[in-house]
């Protein structure tokens, strides 16, 4: 079953790692900053992060025991490009610092640092290790109609998403917020600083 996997299949993997991506910036925003929020989208999916991950597939496959390092350190300077790239373009056409690491030690640029590359190598090569197979392998083992039909609606949703709500930033210079709430971590640092 493994590499006999349809567009359907890779559609779906594209857009669950786009709602992972969702769910591991709010937890970063939540820590860091006290609050949730949409992420610049309508919908909660990051189409980057999706796009991202499954370029590294395409391009080194899922590492195993003898290149994890390896793997691990391509990752690391994939991240850090594709951050700078994507900041620095979203800057230059919405007029926007799109995120900004700078209170960071060890960033180099805005867009990002040892810190957050080296993180995000980590997840990616762990989950492409551990999980991405095992994932595309369930997800093609299960496809019917329906399903493919459902990715397909999927993946052009998030498209327009994404498309959409960049052009408001363009539009607009300015961030795309509809919704904003102080997280668990936020309420627990408001309750130790009123103390």
């Amino acid at each position: 079953m493994k590499g006999d996997y349809t567009v359907y299949d890779y559609f779906l993997m594209m857009s669950l790692i786009s709602f992972l991506g969702f769910l591991l910036e709010n937890i970063w925003i939540s820590v860091r900053k006290g609050y949730v929020d949409n992420r610049n989208m309508n919908l909660p999916f990051l189409l980057g992060y999706g796009i991202a991950v499954m370029f590294i597939y395409f391009v080194l496959g899922v590492p195993d025991k003898s290149n994890a390092f390896l793997y691990c350190a391509i990752c690391f300077i994939i991240v850090s490009l594709g951050e700078i790239l994507l900041g620095t373009v979203v800057e230059k056409i919405c007029g926007i610092h799109y995120w900004d690491y700078t209170s960071l030690p060890l960033h180099f640029t805005r867009y990002t640092s040892l810190f957050t590359s080296t993180g995000f190598s980590l997840v990616i090569t762990g989950f492409m290790k551990y999980a991405f197979v095992p994932i595309m392998d369930s997800m093609h083992s299960h496809s019917s109609t329906s399903l493919n039909v459902f990715s397909v609606i999927l993946i052009i949703a998030l498209c327009i998403d994404f498309l959409e709500s960049f052009y408001y930033m363009y539009k607009h210079q300015d961030f795309h917020r509809l919704w904003e709430h102080k997280s668990i971590s936020g309420n627990i640092r408001e309750l130790i600083i009123t103390r």
